[in-house]
């Protein structure tokens, strides 16, 4: 590689991206074969005229795509053709987590928070019935306009506390997940950093990190995501964006204080750093405490949906952001999702506007508060954290229980739980001892307070009742 230099006299976008663009041009072309070690990042710099973190930048994009490995003070080198991408996803925890993609069959789902079944099904089908009557047309083609009350449906759902979102910021979604997903992939590019707690709800650092977007870790306490540590992180790695859940995180159920709220607004706006709110668990709860939107309008997304409170499967979702950020949202969730079938968002917006979905939730808040009063019941004694209204739980493990040997043994005895490492959002070497299940799947109450029975026997036992010498 000494005698190879980039072109970078063609392409558009910041330099360490044509760098990026240039050097799997020439990785296609053969240029650069399979094994070969890329310049040193300061050899490299010095020889196109630009800065380390430029060329750094440039080598991490490439090791995004799949295109390189390497390590510290060993190099960079290109991978073969057979340890493409695609293959390294298949593989890689921090792509697919630890969740299985067909679940076994047979196990109590404790590995999943939707809305549980409270007939919704006979609601949703006479409501699918009539919008199948009324538009024949827009359900036989594509939409390509959104109808007045898809907004105001999304600005009544996201209402909450003193917080109300105008219609012209509204962007009616494919679910809280997509809704997201829209927001980084329009207001981000590849390469940027983006701001994740080490436990959060890791599907979106996953899926940002395959649409080339940087994790950049920060610190949480018992009160919840740290604000000296976010402007630590702001003034090292100068994040574009910041993902986080303030009410009810998932997955250890803390609430932010409005102090804690306060100063990360402050911060997101002395470093020009867009939030995202997701709100998915926070509308379930009674919590007084103002939205972030609230300290921080300008800047700040706010996304739910009706996944965890009236049905997941109808696809529901919604975000409001600032009016300057619709129209390119809107763009990239119908790039992203191949665009809104009119069919649920109509089913949707009617759900909404006829107090039908508030009814289901509430429906849903009562059976979520039975389940979780048998969760409280049963595992009285050890260290879990439940919250009212909200179909999770957090449970610390006792000596000399690991994460993941926990899970383990609760499929064995036929209990679908998630370890701590499911909601990593990268590589963090912190250490948690705790795993989280939900209550809201199983059909039965009985059969919650089976599987919990099964946790509540494996915590008195320990590892002496699980371990197999067979």
């Amino acid at each position: 590689m000494t005698n190879w230099l980039p072109d970078l006299t063609s392409g558009s976008g910041p330099l360490y991206q044509r760098l990026a663009d240039s050097i799997e041009t020439d990785i296609d072309r053969g240029v650069i074969d399979a094994g070969a070690k890329l310049p040193p990042q300061r050899d490299l710099a010095y020889d196109i005229g630009t800065t380390v973190g430029t060329v750094g930048r440039a080598y991490q994009l490439l090791r995004e795509r799949g295109l390189v490995s390497g390590e510290v003070g060993r190099g960079t080198y290109v991978l073969g053709r057979h340890e493409t991408k695609t293959d390294l996803l298949a593989s890689d925890p921090h792509v697919e987590g630890t969740r299985y993609i067909d679940a076994p069959r047979g196990k109590l789902r404790f590995d999943s928070t939707a809305a549980p079944d409270i007939g919704q099904g006979a609601i949703v089908s006479d409501v699918l019935s009539r919008t199948a009557q009324d538009h024949p047309y827009e359900i036989s083609s594509y939409t390509r306009d959104f109808p007045d009350r898809w907004f105001e449906a999304g600005c009544s759902w996201l209402s909450r506390n003193s917080f109300r979102p105008s219609p012209d910021g509204i962007v009616p979604t494919l679910g809280t997940h997509a809704a997201v997903m829209a927001a980084i992939a329009a207001l981000t590019t590849p390469g940027d950093y983006i701001v994740f707690e080490h436990l959060t709800y890791s599907q979106i650092s996953r899926s940002a990190g395959l649409i080339g977007r940087r994790t950049a870790l920060v610190t949480s306490d018992d009160e919840g995501l740290d604000p000296e540590d976010f402007e630590r992180v702001c003034a090292q790695k100068h994040p574009k964006m910041m993902f986080l859940m303030p009410t009810a995180k998932n997955p250890t159920l803390v609430t932010l204080s409005a102090t804690r709220r306060e100063a990360i607004a402050r911060v997101a706006r002395e470093y020009n750093v867009i939030l995202i709110e997701d709100d998915l668990y926070g509308d379930l709860t009674d919590d007084p405490t103002p939205l972030l939107a609230e300290y921080a309008p300008e800047r700040t997304i706010v996304a739910g949906g009706l996944s965890k409170s009236v049905a997941a499967g109808v696809r529901g979702g919604w975000l409001a952001c600032p009016p300057a950020y619709r129209h390119r949202i809107r763009v990239a969730h119908k790039m992203l999702t191949g665009g809104l079938p009119f069919l649920l968002a109509e089913v949707c917006s009617r759900l909404v506007l006829s107090g039908q979905a508030s009814e289901m939730r509430n429906r849903s808040i009562v059976e979520i508060n039975a389940r979780v009063a048998i969760v409280r019941e049963t595992l009285a004694g050890f260290d879990f954290k439940a919250v009212d209204n909200v179909p999770f739980v957090w449970l610390t493990l006792p000596d000399p229980w690991l994460s993941g040997t926990f899970k383990n043994a609760c499929l064995e005895h036929g209990v679908l739980i998630d370890d701590e490492d499911e909601f990593k959002a990268g590589r963090s070497e912190q250490v948690f001892h705790g795993v989280r299940f939900g209550v809201s799947q199983p059909s039965r109450r009985e059969d919650i307070a089976g599987g919990v029975g099964v946790i509540r026997r494996l915590l008195d036992e320990g590892r002496a009742g699980y371990d197999s010498f067979s």
